[in-house]
């Protein structure tokens, strides 16, 4: 192209392709200037526009009974019933945390909160999904310390407790971290809070913080790899002020419940780039913005650094005509920055003014709607590492026995097996992690981190219950307390409690404590005295995921519901966070096109549809001879429940001793090795092959954490099986019978049992069942990994109506496998000839699990 105004490398550096420059000259009729040069790179990122995602994402259902909101907007909203009404989205900052782990951090959380609030929703949860490296290097331990302090500073000072989550460890994160943040909100204004501009002469309000040089580019910064060099972009990742955000938070509320906000859009990514021209698009208007309005914390700034900063804690407002003052005199009452800025226009058009002059002037659909889209083409077969993959089997293992295996040259017996899984930091407490975190603020968490499978928080309408509205604080800065003081009572049961991170995968969830004894409600609860709730969760095994990611993907989505159910809540949408490679290669391609159909699949069946969700492509870092190195594929799931009354839920520790084990899944027709794996028999129609739902230790952690192998088919569900597990499940927990519920994951049954064991700091006798002479691989009985399965405890004088209604709707997918131990007593493992196979001690495991972490980073 003759007379280029700009070199290819300065192109390059907007992340913009040669002929993607060539597409922004037609659409213009002439070159861009550096402004909407800037403009464009920011806003055809895949960070932004999805260029390379947007048709897999189509495949995704997105409409169901209680959806309210679906994709497109900053957050997904659904109906709880009772008016009640959730928003809900999760968030990735993955590049921003692999640079600088606190802001990186911080800002994500940050981010994802604003999401929630312009939708007009009090944000009342957070959660978080971690990936990072092995956590014996000192790079890993950096990046970890420097995220968990990020997140613990931005939730605790906002004032927004962090309920759950969960943290995986594995080499193939060591120099890409992943941060994806999950926040929820309950709707606090009458109506839902769009985006879309409307109303032409309508003035465009900017409030919030001021504008600098911080995070300049931030959305490109996302869609590249990481190199060598990713240092240099630090001025990428923004800086947050989290006691800012409380206030804003509190503004925009206030504001929205006037009535004079029209629409309302979070300068996030690409900032006033993208909330100009995504507003005025939604809208089918045009908006003219102003540069020499905006308040700035650094002088000299030119109109591209004005356009691509992501500073944070800012909006962007569309008021009624007249009314703009009004709006203005909230934000100023808590100490904030607005101004009008800009106008609604009929021409559909992002015009941006510097000085008296048009600095740039672009259609708005181009940045916003009307952008590049990649429809690559798909491997018509799975790539050679898969397949190769697949050849492993277990027998390929050394040879074991009753007694242990050997590893190494060494044998272990699988006492000392449990033990080590049980000390791998992917299993073990995150205890370390959510101590950090003020997870009881807004004094609605049911109950503390640790020992179930999904957060558990509690509705209670804010809005009619609210007599004055809330008062600005007294100096800028201050977080001024709303919720009641924790009563002595609360402080000690905190106090005394031993608190587990969840399972296998380090999900940090709550140990069960009754929720609301000592509090307040400062609302009615529902009619006939139930208080609801709202259960959540975040999900991924990318190892899974990376050896079969259509199978991996499904089987993500169904252990979210699963871990819902274990809690007695309903599964109800989703949000999705895609971390993936990139998607200009062909096995990149092939992981995220083959997880976004897994996705979509599993979601059919399980009816819960996707919201919304983020995109963040390109995780893999170049090294200094050029190789990348991609992460495994992640699809995280964020999923929610509805828990109609709180009083029917459960953790996944033991409650009493005496207590009777149940497994929910597994089949009892013999004592043969196969029946007792037989998750998808002839008991229940299914067209999944018989062999893909048993056990496997393709894919477990077992064989990666001792064998050191990540080979073979990971597990496959059966959704009918699985849809009626979690269902018996749900129904066990609300009629009062399930005392305890955990499904079993990474790890197999042992690690379920062992983590059910130090959760309720109880011990516990199992007999699985199976004759010993029938046995040839004991690893695959112990620690094999599936989907479908839940263990359960009932209380004896419960068994006989228990038994009754799993036989008339398991039929015989179930198994009575043990009981309930003392304080004293060990996890105790038998086969059904009586042959120890593990026998340890509380005080072990819970040394091995509560320490693990801290005997790596060296501190408590």
């Amino acid at each position: 192209m003759p007379n280029l105004p700009f070199s290819p490398e300065q192109i390059a550096a907007e992340r913009l392709k040669p002929e993607e420059y060539e597409e922004i000259v037609q659409r213009l009729g002439r070159h861009p200037n550096k402004a909407e040069l800037g403009m464009f790179g920011v806003m055809w990122s895949e960070h932004c526009c999805y260029k390379n995602s947007r048709p897999l994402l189509k495949q995704f259902p997105t409409e169901g009974d209680r959806i309210l909101v679906g994709p497109g907007e900053n957050a997904g909203v659904v109906d709880l019933g009772d008016g009640l009404q959730l928003a809900f989205k999760i968030e990735s900052h993955n590049h921003p945390s692999a640079v600088e782990p606190f802001q990186g951090a911080a800002t994500g959380v940050g981010g994802i909160l604003r999401d929630i609030f312009t939708m007009g929703a009090r944000p009342i949860a957070l959660l978080n999904s971690l990936r990072f490296g092995n956590l014996d290097d000192s790079k890993t331990q950096r990046l970890f310390k420097g995220v968990v302090s990020g997140i613990s500073h931005y939730g605790n000072c906002i004032g927004v407790p962090t309920v759950g989550g969960e943290v995986y460890f594995d080499a193939a994160y060591s120099e890409n971290p992943l941060v994806n943040v999950m926040a929820l909100g309950l709707m606090e204004t009458q109506e839902i809070v769009k985006s879309g501009a409307s109303g032409i002469g309508n003035p465009v309000l900017y409030v919030g913080s001021t504008t600098g040089r911080d995070g300049m580019g931030g959305a490109s910064f996302a869609s590249a790899e990481l190199t060598d060099k990713s240092m240099d972009d630090r001025p990428a990742v923004q800086v947050g002020d989290p006691f800012l955000e409380k206030s804003l938070i509190e503004a925009c509320l206030a504001a929205f419940k006037t009535g004079a906000v029209v629409a309302a859009q979070d300068m996030g990514a690409a900032g006033i780039t993208c909330s100009t021209s995504e507003m005025a698009a939604k809208g089918g208007v045009g908006i003219e913005f102003d540069l020499d309005k905006v308040p700035v914390r650094e002088s000299g700034m030119v109109p591209y650094e004005y356009l691509l900063s992501e500073s944070q804690e800012r909006m962007l407002f569309v008021a009624q005509k007249g009314r703009e003052q009004e709006l203005i005199d909230i934000f100023h009452r808590w100490g904030l920055h607005a101004v009008v800025a800009g106008t609604v226009i009929e021409e559909p058009i992002v015009r941006i003014l510097f000085k008296g002059e048009i600095a740039a002037e672009i259609t708005a659909t181009a940045l916003a709607d009307n952008t590049p889209i990649y429809h690559r083409e798909l491997l018509t077969e799975a790539p050679e590492y898969a397949r190769k993959a697949w050849e492993w089997t277990a027998d390929k293992l050394p040879e074991c026995t009753a007694a242990g295996i050997e590893v190494q040259g060494d044998f272990q017996t699988w006492n000392q097996i449990l033990l080590t899984l049980l000390d791998t930091p992917t299993i073990a407490s995150k205890r370390w992690v959510y101590r950090q975190y003020d997870h009881q603020v807004q004094n609605n968490t049911v109950v503390l981190p640790g020992g179930a499978d999904a957060a558990v928080v509690r509705l209670r309408p804010l809005e009619p219950c609210q007599k004055e509205p809330p008062q600005p604080p007294l100096a800028k800065g201050g977080l001024q307390e709303e919720e009641p003081a924790l009563t002595k009572a609360t402080l000690q049961e905190e106090a005394e409690a031993i608190p587990l991170f969840k399972k296998a995968q380090g999900r940090e969830t709550a140990e069960f404590s009754p929720p609301l004894v000592g509090a307040v409600p400062p609302c009615p609860p529902s009619p006939g005295g139930v208080i609801p709730g709202v259960a959540a969760t975040v999900d991924c095994n990318s190892r899974y995921v990376y050896l079969d990611p259509y199978e991996g993907a499904k089987a993500v989505v169904a252990e979210a519901a699963r871990n819902l159910s274990c809690v007695g809540a309903e599964p109800i949408a989703v949000t999705d966070n895609l971390n993936f490679g990139s998607p200009e290669k062909p096995v990149g391609y092939w992981q995220l096109a083959s997880a976004c159909r897994g996705i979509a699949d599993a979601c059919r069946e399980l009816k819960t549809p996707v919201t919304g969700g983020n995109v963040s492509l390109y995780n893999e870092t170049v090294d200094s001879d050029g190789n990348p190195q991609p992460i495994y594929p992640t699809p995280v799931i964020g999923m929610v429940g509805l828990i109609p009354d709180l009083t029917k839920i459960c953790g996944q520790g033991w409650q009493k001793k005496g207590d009777l084990i149940y497994v929910l899944g597994i089949g009892a027709n013999s004592q043969d090795e196969l029946t007792f794996f037989q998750s998808a028999n002839s008991e229940l129609k299914t067209e999944t092959p018989k062999k893909s739902a048993f056990a496997t230790l393709g894919g477990s952690e077992y064989l990666a954490a001792v064998h050191g192998i990540v080979a073979g088919k990971p597990p496959r569900i059966n959704f009918e099986l699985e849809r009626k597990v979690q269902s018996v499940c749900r129904d066990g927990i609300r009629s009062g019978w399930v005392c305890s519920a955990h499904d079993a994951a990474e790890g197999g049954i042992a690690i379920a049992l062992a983590e059910s064991c130090i959760s309720g700091k109880l011990g516990a006798e199992i007999h699985l069942g199976l004759n010993s002479a029938n046995v040839s691989r004991w690893d695959e009985v112990l620690f094999g990994e599936m989907g479908n399965c839940i263990i359960v405890s009932i209380a004896p004088e419960n068994q006989g109506v228990w038994e009754a209604y799993l036989q008339e709707h398991l039929a015989k997918m179930w198994q009575k496998i043990g009981v309930v131990g003392g304080a004293d007593s060990p996890l105790r493992v038998l086969s059904a000839d009586n042959l120890g196979l593990i026998e340890v001690g509380m005080g072990d495991m819970g040394d091995r699990f509560y320490n693990a972490i801290e005997r790596r980073i060296g501190s408590v």
